[in-house]
């Protein structure tokens, strides 16, 4: 395909572009005239000029002109900021969606969970008995669901706990953290360990050592932090002895 022909009167109209540069961006964000190229399509020229803009490095004012059949003077189309190939560009934009990471919910945001989330599966609920069924029925029910720690519409699935058992072992509650590796003990066999009930409960407990920086959370049987409780301070502190003459709970004038 043949390269479009530059239009001689769009091509001249140098001061008119960059009037409309200036009058877009202002008269110090325009600089010196980098060129013209012609456009696909009849009369069609885009003028560039250098952008001065603080924090635009590499970047250009393209403006283009059109020149109308039979019309003796250009007018212009447009007027853009492109960026150059070595110009500092925002970050490709992501969807919300696939923006959100791990610990990225706050306080007052909604997370909506999918209804085909692979982490989750059906649960038992008490919702197959009829609504006007009898209520020692609901009672029983709800009962033996409940001692069954039951109960809810969705569980966690077999792929649900294998991502959650990956992803603790690889991270803070795992053994490999520099806590661990430094830890006098592991968490199996600390006082302030807590076993999880269910199958994560072979491999995860939680912490409940006030000092340590687990506490409150979930950590592997393999973990260990400074805190341990088989550290025992040797040297406890001392008890005081009576005092030798109470000056307190005596109410006799001691010196006349």
């Amino acid at each position: 395909m043949a390269s479009p022909k530059l239009d001689a009167a769009t091509a001249a109209a140098v001061d008119l572009a960059r009037a409309s540069a200036v009058e877009t961006g202002g008269a110090d964000a325009v600089g010196e005239t980098l060129g013209v190229t012609a456009e696909r399509g009849d009369r069609i020229a885009t003028h560039t000029f250098e952008c001065l803009l603080p924090g635009y490095e590499g970047w250009h004012w393209a403006v283009t002109l059109v020149r109308a059949s039979r019309a003796k003077v250009p007018t212009v189309n447009e007027v853009v900021l492109l960026p150059g190939a070595d110009s500092l560009l925002p970050p490709t934009w992501v969807p919300w969606e696939d923006r959100i990471g791990p610990g990225d919910i706050g306080p007052g945001m909604l997370m909506a969970t999918p209804d085909n989330d692979p982490r989750l599966e059906p649960g038992f609920a008490a919702t197959d008995l009829p609504v006007d069924a009898d209520n020692s029925d609901w009672v029983q029910l709800r009962t033996t669901v409940a001692e069954l720690g039951l109960g809810r519409e969705r569980v966690l699935s077999r792929y649900g706990r294998d991502e959650a058992v990956e992803r603790w072992l690889a991270g803070p509650p795992g053994p490999k953290d520099e806590g661990s590796q430094e830890a006098p003990g592991q968490c199996h066999s600390c006082g302030y360990f807590v076993a999880l009930q269910g199958s994560l409960g072979t491999l995860f407990g939680a912490c409940a050592n006030q000092f340590s920086a687990s506490d409150g959370r979930v950590v592997s049987l393999n973990h260990g932090c400074g805190g341990h409780s088989d550290v025992v301070d040797e040297h406890r502190a001392k008890e005081l002895p009576a005092p030798a003459f109470d000056t307190i709970g005596v109410d006799e004038v001691l010196f006349d």
